[in-house]
């Protein structure tokens, strides 16, 4: 039942993607002063240590992260990815891989509130052991700012919502080891839209050639109300068998309006990064006016 552990494959391609879109949208929502409402459905550790025993099985780092470490010139959401990855390793060696709890905790403010779920027992202790040291940093005591719960975050999800600020961010990451996981986010977002029509919702999904992922991606847009925008980054060749990860999307509703635009000038460059083959490439598709009205 908990098979699954992240840091086998934290920094991997679809680390990138998925949490180059992240920083971009949490930029975006705190430049207004009202608080942000964050919850994280499948937070894993909060931050991974590169030179473990999980990482270095596959060092899928080195195919990710690793490529754009070092790099300069980069599109400006990448500037901002990779500045994330430095403030996570204090030696400049590429140590440690920041997860998505990481990134949200330090872009958010004193304001805003974090609530991060996660189910596996070992993940959720280490987690618990970070936020600890989140909510304590600078010698002050900072509350439940950031608040980690071992437990299911699809359950746990709506009855937080609607959130008392009306603005959040909802990110929603299964593993999707097992397959009900596919229906259960369906589900999930059509819920959570009927209590709280107005959040921003992020969902990554695998690119895999399996029926799944594609009934996944054709009922997100059925249920994606007015606005939405869904991007993959496809890295290599698909595998027939349909196993072996050869790329991700990310599908958000109610995308800030500047999110596109920033994504078509990062996700070529991508795209050279970190292909592997002639199959690497990159798609968009949106719905709804992204520009301020």
């Amino acid at each position: 039942m908990f098979g699954y552990r992240h840091a086998f494959h934290a920094g991997n391609h679809a680390d990138v993607l998925k949490h180059t879109i992240l920083l971009g949208i949490l930029r975006y929502i705190v430049r207004k002063d009202a608080p942000v409402f964050y919850v994280d459905t499948h937070a894993g550790a909060g931050i991974y240590a590169l030179g473990g025993r999980e990482s270095q099985k596959n060092r899928e780092f080195e195919n990710g992260v690793a490529r754009l470490w070092k790099r300069n010139a980069l599109p400006a959401l990448l500037t901002d990815y990779t500045q994330m990855v430095q403030r996570a390793n204090s030696e400049g060696k590429l140590d440690y891989y920041p997860g998505s709890p990481f990134i949200a905790e330090q872009v958010l403010r004193a304001q805003d509130r974090l609530r991060l779920f996660e189910a596996h027992p070992r993940e959720a202790d280490i987690l618990a052991d970070n936020v600890g040291r989140w909510n304590t940093r600078g010698g002050g005591i900072r509350g439940q700012r950031v608040m980690a719960n071992k437990s299911d975050g699809f359950s746990a999800l709506l009855s937080l919502l609607p959130p008392p600020s009306r603005r959040a961010l909802i990110l929603i990451d299964p593993p999707y080891e097992n397959r009900e996981d596919y229906r259960t986010v369906i589900r999930t977002l059509q819920k959570a839209l009927k209590r709280f029509a107005d959040g921003v919702y992020m969902v990554w999904f695998p690119l895999l050639q399996r029926q799944e992922v594609r009934h996944l991606s054709e009922q997100l847009k059925k249920g994606g109300r007015e606005k939405w925008l869904e991007v993959t980054l496809q890295i290599s060749r698909p595998v027939p068998d349909g196993f072996g990860l050869t790329g991700s999307g990310v599908f958000v509703v109610n995308p800030p309006w500047t999110l596109e635009n920033e994504l078509r000038q990062t996700l070529p460059f991508l795209v050279e990064v970190l292909g592997q083959d002639k199959s690497a490439a990159f798609r968009i598709e949106a719905k709804g006016n992204t520009r301020p009205g």
